[in-house]
């Protein structure tokens, strides 16, 4: 499974709104024989990639999928159908598939004869790389991933303004591997005035890197004649969570990197629509200076949103926090 999970992590960002699904093969001995991950939107799923490569030797053995197997025709056949022409005689999925229209797909298994197991390293899967498809297929909207820096004391940038560089080299090169995975990523037009971002995700040399977010900038106002983004994002001119997240999922997007200012932070986070935060905070004190967010909705103690951290690790000299809202 944790090989099925790499495959998955490999294709995060290809297949939305399609799940990154991984799968590997295991032959009548127990060894592994293929290995396969969701292919974008049209093409074949993780199992029929696995099979693919395993040929003849799949026969007898088992298929370790991160997601439980479709059970429906899409664009593509069920996958349950292609596990039971290649004789596989035992799968084991993370993750049962919460989509009405494809769930099932154990049963369909079990009832032709097939062993199947659920629930093996599911909080793993689920924390992962099919954590945004999860929340897309239980909520129809797009999984946010609220991103800031700052420093010990909470500031975003200088008095003066300068932010550049707050965060190491380190989680800046971070931050550019995360883009490359995700679908899209917003900031307001605020943002786009002082900042002039190009929001691309870039190699440690600079270069673009092959796979790239859409670029998304939420604000009522035009951007200025000159801005890097005005003749490649996605201009959204709304200052409303849920139409911002309504138009993406039109667009089939289901993973979303926040990155604007203070305001439209304090606005996703108002609306209840930031699903995870990820803060890189620098070992510096720059006293004054503006704060991470505004406009939360908080005035008291007890208005407080209350996260569950999920992961503290460094990022060169920076402290890296994920975590989610509390439920």
């Amino acid at each position: 499974m944790v090989l099925a999970i790499a495959e998955s992590e490999r294709v995060r960002g290809t297949t939305s709104p399609n799940p990154p699904v991984g799968c590997v093969v295991l032959d009548e001995g127990g060894q592994a024989v293929g290995f396969g991950a969701t292919q974008p939107v049209g093409g074949p799923h993780a199992e029929v990639m696995a099979l693919k490569e395993a040929g003849a030797k799949a026969r007898g053995g088992t298929a370790v999928v991160t997601l439980e197997p479709c059970a429906h025709h899409g664009r593509t056949p069920p996958c349950t159908e292609a596990l039971k022409d290649a004789g596989i005689r035992h799968v084991v999925h993370a993750v049962s598939d919460p989509n009405p229209r494809a769930a099932g797909g154990a049963k369909v298994l079990a009832d032709s004869g097939i062993t199947v197991e659920s629930g093996l390293l599911e909080r793993e899967v689920s924390r992962g790389p099919l954590r945004a498809w999860l929340h897309y297929a239980h909520t129809g909207r797009p999984h946010v991933t609220w991103k800031y820096a700052a420093s010990l004391d909470g500031r975003t940038a200088a008095q003066d303004g300068t932010s550049r560089w707050i965060s190491s080299e380190t989680s800046r090169e971070e931050v550019h591997d995360i883009r490359a995975k995700l679908d899209a990523v917003i900031v307001g037009s605020g943002t786009v005035r002082e900042d002039d971002p190009a929001l691309t995700a870039r190699d440690a040399g600079g270069i673009p890197l092959a796979r790239q977010p859409l670029p998304v900038v939420v604000g009522m106002s035009d951007l200025p004649a000159g801005a890097k983004l005005r003749h490649t994002a996605l201009h959204l001119r709304t200052r409303v969570p849920d139409e911002v997240l309504d138009a993406l999922a039109a667009r089939g997007v289901v993973d979303v990197l926040l990155e604007g200012g203070p305001t439209l932070a304090g606005a996703f986070i108002r609306a209840g629509r930031v699903d995870r935060v990820l803060a890189y905070i620098a070992p510096a004190l720059l006293g004054d200076g503006p704060a991470a967010v505004l406009g939360a909705g908080v005035s008291t103690i007890t208005d407080a949103v209350r996260l569950t951290v999920e992961d503290v690790t460094m990022s060169g000299p920076d402290v890296r926090i994920s975590a989610v809202p509390r439920t």
